[in-house]
C-alpha cells in the first residue's frame, strides 16, 4: 500500500507539471493569436503561391530555351564531318578497316577450365551430401 500511495503521489505530481506547462503554452498560443492577423498570413501564403508558380513557368521557359539553343540539329553530323575530314587528312580510314579488323574466337574460350572447375565443384558438394547422410 505505501508503494501504490508514492505512485500515486507521483502520478499527481506529472499530473500538476503537465498542467503548468499546458497553462504556460496556452498563453503563449493566445499571446501569437494576438500579433499574428490570420487574414494576413493567408494573404501573404496567396502571394508566395502565385510568386511561386510565376517562378516555375518562367524556369520552366528558360530550360526550354536552353535546350532548343543547345541541341540544334546539324551539329552531330558536322561533328562526324570535322572527325572524318581529319581523319582523312592523317590517312586513317575507320569505316573499311573496323571491319576487318581481327575478332576474338567466339564460344569456347575458357569454357573447358570452367566446366573442368564446376564438375569439380559437384563432385565436392556430391561428397558433402553422402557424409551428412551417413
Amino acid at each position: 500500500k505505501v508503494q501504490a500511495a508514492g505512485s500515486t503521489a507521483k502520478a499527481m505530481g506529472a499530473n500538476v507539471k503537465m498542467s503548468q506547462a499546458m497553462a504556460e503554452t496556452s498563453k503563449t498560443m493566445t499571446n501569437m493569436n494576438k500579433l499574428m492577423n490570420p487574414q494576413q498570413v493567408a494573404k501573404t501564403m496567396q502571394e508566395f503561391d502565385m510568386a511561386n508558380t510565376k517562378m516555375g513557368m518562367t524556369e520552366e521557359m528558360m530550360n526550354d530555351a536552353l535546350d532548343d539553343i543547345l541541341t540544334e540539329s546539324g551539329d552531330e553530323e558536322e561533328e562526324d564531318a570535322i572527325v572524318n575530314q581529319v581523319l582523312d587528312e592523317i590517312g586513317i580510314e575507320i569505316s573499311g578497316k573496323v571491319n576487318a579488323a581481327p575478332s576474338a574466337a567466339k564460344g569456347t574460350i575458357g569454357a573447358e577450365r570452367i566446366n573442368q572447375k564446376n564438375k569439380e565443384a559437384d563432385e565436392e558438394i556430391e561428397r558433402m551430401l553422402a557424409q551428412l547422410k551417413s
